[in-house]
């Protein structure tokens, strides 16, 4: 996989997932004792493409999970095949085992991917990649879990994995303006979810680093700490994921440090799911004090998931 390209944006990539029957990204579900250590959770992949009925598709990824009603909905990217343009699916749980697929939820006339589902005030929004619209977008659910509407650009310009938070009374903003490349990551803030969103006096508060630049899934708080997920692409794209701590966040300046030099998650790890590249973790807390996340894995040339 080239590390220049962007996620199933470009001919070359499409090209190589057609050629290698198992070269696909697949969705899975780990569980851990904390965000910093994960275990497989038994079956995995929870989905595939195959999974996906209203459409063909090539392969799902990016997958963001939301509890609602005592229900788990998986929101993920499907790329399908007759179009070569990722759409936004949806499939739900009640126990993080067992996966049903529902359906498209959203599409556009452009690419879609890495669907960011979060809820505020009682309603729920999603910012998904939009790279071809040029500009980051925020949309809202009229009907849970469909039924999603745009309610209005909130960042012009092309960016990858946009990745919101809550912290201090503000939202905040990652997102990668080097999509392409995956080595520079900026910062923005608001007041309101709407905006107006002002770019952070430190930013890009990484820069010329394929290694942490690119999001990787949620932002999350743990033991009084915020953590934020980084794809390593230094060698190949989306290879492992990094974690890093925020150990400073203010509208005057920014401050971060990696937990550990060794991913969090990577190829060959988390049981018997052999993969051969994991890009992306969306970590929550559950009721019982332990952590479950959705996962994405690229399976090793020659051999399927088992």
């Amino acid at each position: 996989m080239m590390v220049i390209c962007k996620r199933w944006a470009s001919p070359e990539l499409r090209r190589e997932a057609r050629t290698r029957t198992n070269a696909v990204w697949k969705i899975g579900i780990v569980r851990g004792r904390s965000p910093l250590d994960w275990n497989n959770s038994g079956a995995n992949p929870v989905l595939a493409s195959a999974g996906v009925t209203d459409v063909e598709a090539e392969f799902v990824a990016d997958p963001f999970m939301i509890l609602n009603r005592r229900s788990w909905y998986l929101f993920f990217e499907v790329l399908r095949r007759d179009t070569q343009r990722g759409e936004i699916g949806v499939a739900v749980s009640s126990d993080l085992l067992t996966w049903n697929y529902h359906k498209i939820v959203l599409r556009e006339t452009f690419h879609l991917s890495y669907p960011y589902v979060f809820e505020w005030e009682g309603s729920n929004f999603m910012i998904p990649e939009t790279l071809g619209a040029d500009e980051v977008r925020l949309y809202k659910s009229h009907a849970f879990p469909s039924d999603w509407r745009l309610v209005c650009p909130i960042i012009p310009g092309s960016y990858a994995d946009p990745t919101i938070f809550r912290h201090g009374n503000r939202f905040w903003m990652f997102a990668c303006d080097t999509p392409y490349e995956h080595r520079s990551l900026r910062l923005y803030s608001a007041r309101r979810l709407e905006g107006p969103w002002e770019e952070h006096p430190d930013s890009p508060v990484v820069e010329n680093d394929a290694s942490a630049a690119r999001p990787a899934g949620r932002v999350i708080a743990f033991q009084g700490r915020l953590l934020r997920f980084a794809q390593d692409c230094s060698r190949q794209y989306g290879e492992q994921v990094r974690v890093f701590e925020i150990t400073h966040l203010s509208r005057e300046s920014y401050q971060e440090r990696m937990v550990s030099p060794f991913p969090i998650i990577g190829p060959g790890g988390l049981g018997n799911w052999r993969t051969s590249r994991m890009h992306h973790i969306d970590a929550h807390l559950i009721s019982t004090g332990n952590w479950v996340a959705s996962v994405d894995g690229w399976p090793n040339e020659g051999g399927d998931v088992k």
